[in-house]
């Protein structure tokens, strides 16, 4: 993946940026190769602050968003510190109603807000100016970048489940952004989160306000053949998981049916998935896949689906060891 590291301007009300150059030029194409290279830039100043743009996988922060007065079309946003450009996930924290948008701006040019959607952005969220979110950076579809990248809207993503949004909310600062997950990454609006906005959940709370491994770096489910070894080489989960699953659907050792949410070609990063579920991991030629179960029925295997798809796990499927 190409990265570019060149000057970039800001959106409209940058008044007080110290930086040079214009924001990226739209694509000429609308094909994959419209989206390379990647443009960082480099570190420029707004109201004394010092912003650095930096090329990060696992960007996931709770924060507020602003209306972009740019008047950019399409289902696009600014962001101060993310490639250029970059797709993110944006929520709405009072509805779960999430939509994929590409960052094509740097912004927004205000501290106290996370980033900045164009009308079309905001209209599809369902939101409006300080609207509660949360923000994180994905690797979606070639299929949905391209309807993004003509100015149309990608389709729907999951709502966001109850449960989480409540998470999500407690995280949430007054003002500024909180970083989910790893607290270093909690300056970036120049607003240090209080220490109750970036506390340690408990591990099922962690689980769920856990992003999901980076897809560039995960094999797809569906490929995996299905006469790979039948039973766990972990007969319990990975061990230092969580004291219970987060999923809390019973498993049978002689069930017959997993869930599988990942294969991996770095076995750290399975293990790390499996921590995070109460999973297992079998080993497909050279790829370490995370299965949760087994279960003794298919009815089991699609609740404990619907509760791993709930908490983000979205590739999830049911694979039948019979």
């Amino acid at each position: 993946m190409g990265v570019a590291v060149g000057v970039l301007g800001l959106g409209s009300g940058a008044t007080t940026a110290q930086t040079r150059g214009a924001a990226a030029t739209p694509p000429i194409e609308n094909g994959p190769a419209a989206d390379y290279p990647m443009v960082i830039g480099d570190p420029y100043v707004v109201d004394g602050i010092t912003y650095t743009p930096v090329d990060t996988l696992n960007y996931d922060h709770v924060g507020y968003a602003t209306l972009d007065e740019s008047g950019a079309s399409g289902v696009t946003g600014a962001h101060r510190i993310l490639p250029l450009p970059s797709y993110v996930e944006v929520t709405a924290l009072d509805t779960g109603r999430t939509i994929l948008v590409r960052l094509e701006r740097r912004g927004p040019m205000r501290g106290d807000r996370l980033i900045a959607l164009s009308g079309a952005a905001m209209a599809q969220l369902g939101a409006g100016e300080g609207a509660a979110i949360r923000m994180r950076r994905v690797n979606p579809p070639e299929a949905h970048r391209a309807e993004l990248r003509a100015g149309r809207e990608a389709p729907p993503r999951m709502d966001t489940p109850g449960g989480l949004l409540e998470v999500l909310r407690r995280r949430l600062p007054e003002q500024g952004a909180a970083a989910l997950g790893d607290p270093r990454q909690a300056t970036i609006s120049g607003t240090v989160p209080t220490p109750d906005a970036i506390a340690t959940l408990d591990p099922n709370e962690q689980a769920a306000a856990s992003p999901e491994m980076e897809d560039t770096e995960k094999g797809d489910p569906a490929t995996i053949a299905k006469d790979e070894p039948a039973r766990p080489e972990l007969t319990m989960a990975v061990e230092g998981g969580p004291a219970r699953a987060p999923v809390m659907v019973p498993i049978s050792p002689d069930g017959n049916y997993v869930v599988q949410l990942g294969a991996f070609s770095v076995r750290a990063n399975a293990e790390k998935m499996a921590r995070q579920v109460q999973g297992s991991i079998v080993t497909s030629d050279r790829l370490a896949v995370v299965r949760v179960g087994p279960f003794a029925s298919r009815g089991q295997a699609e609740q404990a689906l619907a509760k791993l798809r709930g908490r983000g796990y979205k590739e999830a499927l049911i694979l039948s060891l019979e």
